[in-house]
């Protein structure tokens, strides 16, 4: 007996669950000791063998060890550590059986571990937390809040509410949690009424001001694009912490408000807090978006020097933020010294390179990414690849990966890609391809794709379809001044004078103005 459970303990240390299995089936004759039990049962959840192997006997080694008329004094923490290694929910299923069957039906923390994994797990099932948390005579805060929290991931605001009431009717008050889960769904929900609820809610209970309901508020203001209420909370917190300037930050680029963010940045570095990879990507974005390429620069030298220089998202942001600011060169460098790469990284990059004009880089690039099966494509990638061959109008290219994307990876194109093949036969003088290509798309044409064919209507000098063209856009903005300006465009382009001072006479007697002209700026880091 000794030798065989010290010989199981050995194969477990040597990962070699075929010979555990096969040492456990020599001793099925016997009565099974619990330590020898207990010993396999971890090293299958330790090691996450196969549901084929490790099940049936998960089974057998539970319902020997959780039987109530037992002496094993652990089965309590046994039950703990294999919810915690649970990987799907067959398997949490399974352990929640024995927790049943063991007597513990309503002890809250093994069920509350169980209902946390259905709430919090992507393999979660929230109509399965539901069942057991209706077991349980008298849930406490933290079994309601996990409820909130799995319905408020799952987006089910009218569930999530439920809950709540149900909570507050239960006699059980609730905390900061509760109204972070509860502000932060309202905030990704866009819903400014709800959200504005459950401010006064926290702020009548007294937790506006704590850390975590006040972050949440900050980051949902944002959302609602309401910088200045964002600003006014952030503003009153007396020791701001890294999350609520990274809320901030992200509140404002989020908004538009690049220049302010890049300002609450170095504001916050003269306070002395050391930014994270969150803080990177927000002031990343603010750079991409402004243009602003020696602050992005000078960002990317302070990235160097930190711990956050290896991880993914970050450099895939560096990446994005030297292609649009036109540095191709740096992005492609910041690309090639990359040791781990992911879809994301490749689409940036075959994009980046596509925008700045050299598309058969940009193609030779996904070309390498299919050939040697590094990542495989996805809806952004074909974007990337078309938006190439449209700058490089490289037309029967275009039309191929377009046919291959539906074909060769079965991905259904969407209302961009078409916009983007539109966009491709536009730009070669294509016209009439491209106006029956976007009547027969499979989803509405809008605005945006009627309004890149006038354009391209306007470049060729084709009055006849651009004012086909016009009508469709017409019902979706009748007085948008770019199209205006586009038609009459298209009159210039085939010398009717006339008509095009008929639309700029209409232009004036409906009060409709040329668009702003853009603003520049240079950016000076102090």
């Amino acid at each position: 007996m000794t030798l065989s459970s010290s010989t199981s303990c050995f194969r477990c240390h040597c990962h070699d669950l075929v010979q555990l299995c096969y040492i456990t089936h020599l001793r099925s004759n016997f009565q099974p000791r619990v330590f020898l039990q207990h010993v396999t049962k971890l090293s299958f959840s330790q090691l996450g063998s196969s549901r084929s192997c490790s099940l049936p006997l998960r089974s057998r080694i539970s319902s020997a060890s959780v039987d109530p008329k037992g002496d094993c004094p652990d089965k309590f923490e046994t039950l703990m550590h294999l919810i915690k290694r649970c990987s799907t929910m067959l398997d949490l299923k399974q352990v929640h059986a024995h927790i049943l069957k063991g007597g513990f039906e309503h002890n809250i923390f093994l069920t509350g571990k169980v209902i946390e994994f259905c709430a919090v797990s992507e393999y979660g099932d929230m109509k399965y937390a539901v069942s057991a948390l209706e077991r349980i005579g008298n849930p406490d805060v933290f079994l309601w809040n996990t409820m909130i929290r799995g319905f408020s991931r799952d987006f089910e605001t009218q569930k999530a509410l439920e809950y709540y009431r149900r909570m507050q009717e239960n006699g059980s008050m609730a905390d900061s949690f509760t109204f972070s889960f509860l502000i932060k769904l309202c905030g990704q929900l866009g819903s400014n009424l709800l959200g504005k609820q459950m401010h006064c809610d926290a702020l009548k209970r007294g937790f506006e001001s704590h850390v975590f309901v006040r972050n949440t508020l900050i980051h949902m203001y944002g959302s609602f694009e309401e910088v200045e209420t964002s600003r006014k909370l952030f503003d009153e917190i007396p020791s701001p912490d890294l999350v609520a300037w990274n809320c901030v930050i992200d509140c404002h680029v989020l908004c538009g408000f690049y220049r302010e963010a890049v300002d609450i940045f170095l504001r916050m570095l003269n306070f002395g807090m050391e930014p994270d990879e969150a803080t990177f990507v927000s002031v990343l974005s603010a750079c991409s978006a402004m243009g602003a390429l020696v602050t992005g620069r000078w960002v990317h030298s302070w990235i160097r020097h930190t711990r956050f220089r290896s991880i993914l998202e970050l450099n895939n942001s560096l990446i994005d933020m030297y292609a649009k600011c036109g540095a191709f060169r740096e992005a492609y460098d910041t690309f090639n010294h990359m040791e781990k790469k992911n879809v994301v990284t490749w689409n940036t990059m075959i994009l980046g390179l596509a925008t700045n004009g050299h598309a058969k880089r940009a193609l030779r690039l996904f070309c390498q990414m299919i050939e040697h099966k590094l990542v495989t494509p996805d809806h952004a990638t074909f974007l990337g690849v078309l938006c190439a061959c449209s700058h490089g109008g490289m037309v029967d290219e275009g039309r191929r990966y377009f046919d291959s994307m539906i074909s060769e990876y079965h991905i259904q194109p969407t209302v961009k890609h078409y916009g983007c093949m539109v966009d491709l036969l536009g730009r070669a003088g294509l016209l009439e391809e491209a106006y029956r290509l976007a009547r027969c798309m499979p989803m509405e044409c809008n605005a945006i794709i009627w309004r890149t064919l006038l354009a391209a209507c306007s470049l060729h000098g084709d009055v006849s379809l651009g004012k086909q063209v016009r009508s469709h856009i017409l019902k979706f903005e009748p007085n948008h001044s770019s199209d205006c300006v586009l038609l009459a465009n298209t009159y210039a382009s085939a010398g009717q004078w006339n008509e095009m001072a008929s639309i700029r006479s209409s232009m004036h007697n409906r009060g409709v103005q040329k668009p702003v002209p853009a603003n520049s700026f240079i950016g000076m880091l102090m």
